[in-house]
This record gives C-alpha cells, sequence and structure tokens, in this order.
C-alpha cells in the first residue's frame, strides 16, 4: 500500500464513519430516552478503545497494518447492518463496545502507517495533506448524510455506510504489495 492508496483508503472509511457518527444520536433518542443514554454508548466506545490500544500496538507489526485495516473494513460493514435492528439501548451499549475495539484497530493502524510512509524530513507536509483530504472526505458525508436522511430513513444511512466499508475493505484485498 502506498501513501496515495492510503490516503485514498481513509478517505473512504472517513466517509462511511461520518456518515453514521452525527447522525446515529437519532437512533439512540428513537431507543432511549435521554441524552446522557448517548454519553454512556460514546463513553463506552471511548473507553474500550483505550483498553485495546495496548493489546492492538502488542500485535500491529506481526498481524500487519493490511490486515488490521481489513478486520476494521469488513468488521464495521457487519457490526453497522446491526445497529437499526437496536431495539433498547443495552443493544447499542454491545455495539458501542464492539466498535470500541474496531475503532482502536483503525486509529493504531492509521498512526502506524502514517509513521511508516512519512518521511522525516517533510513529515509535516505529508501528515498535513493527508489530513485535509481525509477531513474534506468525512465533511462531504456529513453533509450528504443530512440530505438523505431527509429522503430516507436512519436505518438506509447505516446500510449505506456498511457497503462503503465493504467496499473499502474489497479495494484493500486487491491491493498488491500492501504492508502485510
Amino acid at each position: 500500500m502506498n501513501y496515495k492508496r492510503f490516503i485514498y483508503y481513509q478517505g473512504t472509511v472517513g466517509m462511511a464513519s461520518s456518515m453514521i457518527f452525527p447522525f446515529y444520536i437519532l437512533l439512540i433518542k428513537n431507543v432511549g430516552d435521554s441524552y446522557a443514554q448517548f454519553g454512556w454508548a460514546y463513553g463506552l466506545f471511548a473507553l474500550t478503545a483505550a483498553l485495546c490500544y495496548p493489546l492492538i500496538g502488542k500485535y500491529a507489526d506481526q498481524i500487519g497494518d493490511k490486515t488490521f485495516l481489513v478486520i476494521y473494513s469488513w468488521g464495521m460493514a457487519i457490526l453497522l447492518l446491526f445497529f437499526p435492528l437496536a431495539s433498547e439501548v443495552w443493544h447499542v451499549y454491545i455495539l458501542q463496545v464492539l466498535m470500541g475495539v474496531l475503532g482502536a484497530i483503525q486509529k493504531n493502524s492509521e498512526k502506524t502507517i502514517l509513521a511508516r510512509y512519512a518521511t522525516k524530513e517533510i513529515a509535516g507536509t505529508q501528515i498535513g495533506r493527508y489530513h485535509v483530504w481525509t477531513s474534506v472526505a468525512a465533511a462531504l458525508a456529513v453533509i450528504a448524510t443530512g440530505y438523505l436522511v431527509d429522503f430516507l430513513t436512519i436505518a438506509s444511512i447505516f446500510y449505506i455506510a456498511s457497503l462503503v466499508f465493504a467496499w473499502s475493505g474489497l479495494q484493500l484485498l486487491k491491493l498488491e504489495n500492501a504492508a502485510a
């Protein structure tokens, strides 16, 4: 996987993530009765990720960046199919814990790939360019999803994001010479 392909991949998964994150508050509001439950859901996500980082970091070099990113993409694709089925707040909590594990895999892999590809003398420029493109992709996804939610159901965005994650996983599997 080269640097340009990595930015393309991260832009794609950033779009998929941005499609659901701001809008899943609406889903929680439909199955719960307070924003405190959103706080718990996001807190469980963040705490799970924090607790998983040491283990993921330990195996990152052995398992490989590409493998971890494929696990993340396909894991998210499958997991998002369950969000529209969540009818109780505890269902959302379980999904958030699983997303925390996957989020830790993604963030750790993102950082290790950036560390591997950034040229020491121009690392700031390369990382800045990386953030521009991934942030633009995420912003466009949030805006477009706002319109989609107006015309479709809240559940449909989870299915669309699942397809985008699955597509990104397929793209990774096709890459030759990826860091494995």
